[in-house]
């Protein structure tokens, strides 16, 4: 493995060590004790799937049918569940972010980081888990049987902004399911976007990332750009005061994001490429200019840029020319528009709206007593058989085996013709 394929495995490492402690926070709070001691019945437990299979256990000792939401969409950690194929060839690691067409080095990495996420996952984060399962909820719980007792998976993801991927007959996309009608913005909002003749940008890192915390340096860098240019930009800043503010940049605590992006005066979209928020963007039409930070972020961006409707700014490239060409060829380029628009069609293009449809499917599970007919029967198969390891092992021995026999053969041939040779010549 290369350094920074090492690298990866131990980023690997210190995330699933992150995500046992974001497991086990909940399970120990007294709320949740005394839920799982109250006795209570439910139909369907829903778990917000990421790296947290303890969790998956409060649907069996409830009694109860297991439904998964993945908000991060269908991907290594969640397709070993229900039996959906994931190939390191075509499925792109997290850690890593490849491109959608990986070349041999980029499939020799990806399957690498694979193997690695596999072993770490199996050797180490599951054990964890069914401590954690026998700590916390039930000693009588057979934690490997239950982990792959799971009814359905609902996936936060859709071709328009997401590799297309099978999925199996328990698994559903249902990406843009939070995103609805645009509400009324408030009238000083509303006013000030009307009124933008340049048009407005929207600067948002999410609700995790304060975009407060981002060095004076980098900050002021970004002041800078935005004093020089005509557009109206609107920047999600967590303090009430922010150094060097020029008149035409706004700062809020919080914006109602999707109202925000549905006004027709919305130019660019500075995000940290966050599912939701990309999916947001392509809902409603906005370029992208994605600044990812952490976890799936960086994979999301790629993607979009890949498909045309963004381009990616690494937060440590950012500096006022690079800053400003980016933003002017996202503006005024139309192509970028127009890719997403094209990509909003498809997105809004749908039989049923994927709320609907994923109360659909979790009544379904409900009326058909965990659907156990849309189930692989193969779901729990071992990796040595699901990939036919054994019966290549078996093939390629039977080969060799009749290999070396003929070698055999054809050198013990050799040797009496050598030693008839040999006599005839000595007669």
């Amino acid at each position: 493995m290369t350094g920074r394929d090492r690298k990866t495995s131990f980023s690997l490492l210190g995330i699933q060590k992150m995500t046992l402690e974001m497991t086990e926070t909940p399970l120990a709070s007294p709320q949740v004790q005394d839920l799982i001691k109250s006795g209570e019945k439910f139909d369907v437990v829903i778990v917000n799937q990421f790296m947290n299979e303890a969790h998956y256990m409060l649907a069996a000792h409830f009694d109860a049918h297991l439904v998964v939401l993945s908000t991060i969409g269908s991907g290594p950690m969640n397709n070993y569940l229900v039996g959906n194929p994931s190939l390191p060839s075509v499925d792109r690691q997290m850690a890593i972010n490849h491109p959608k067409r990986m070349n041999f080095y980029q499939r020799l990495t990806n399957t690498l980081v694979s193997i690695a996420g596999y072993v770490l996952r199996t050797f180490f984060l599951l054990p964890k888990h069914a401590d954690l399962t026998k700590r916390y909820i039930s000693e009588e719980i057979d934690f490997y049987k239950q982990l792959y007792n799971v009814s359905l998976v609902l996936v936060n993801s859709h071709p328009s902004v997401s590799d297309p991927k099978p999925a199996v007959p328990n698994m559903k996309e249902i990406g843009g399911f939070h995103v609805g009608a645009p509400k009324p913005l408030p009238e000083d909002l509303k006013k000030l976007l009307d009124e933008a003749k340049h048009g407005a940008i929207f600067f948002s890192l999410g609700s995790n990332i304060k975009s407060k915390n981002l060095s004076v340096e980098t900050r002021n860098t970004i002041l800078n750009v935005f004093r020089k240019r005509k557009e109206t930009i609107l920047w999600k800043f967590e303090d009430d005061n922010l150094p060097g503010k020029p008149k035409n940049v706004i700062i809020k605590k919080w914006f109602l994001q999707q109202d925000i992006l549905a006004h027709p005066n919305m130019k660019a979209f500075w995000s940290h490429g966050g599912l939701l928020s990309t999916i947001e963007t392509v809902y409603h039409g906005v370029p992208v200019l994605a600044t990812p930070i952490y976890g799936d972020q960086a994979m999301n961006a790629r993607l979009a840029q890949e498909d045309g409707y963004a381009l990616v700014l690494p937060l440590s490239d950012i500096t006022e020319q690079k800053l400003n060409e980016v933003l002017d060829e996202i503006i005024f380029n139309p192509r970028y528009r127009e890719n997403v628009k094209l990509r909003s069609k498809i997105m809004r293009d749908r039989q049923v709206p994927p709320l609907d449809d994923a109360v659909y499917w979790v009544e379904y599970v409900i009326r058909h007593n965990g659907a156990e007919h849309l189930r692989m029967w193969y779901a729990d198969m071992p990796w040595y058989q699901y990939f036919m390891v054994d019966v290549f092992l078996c093939i390629f021995t039977v080969i060799f085996v009749t290999l070396y026999i003929i070698k055999k053969l054809c050198s013990l041939c050799c040797c009496r013709c050598k030693k008839v040779t040999r006599k005839v010549k000595k007669n």
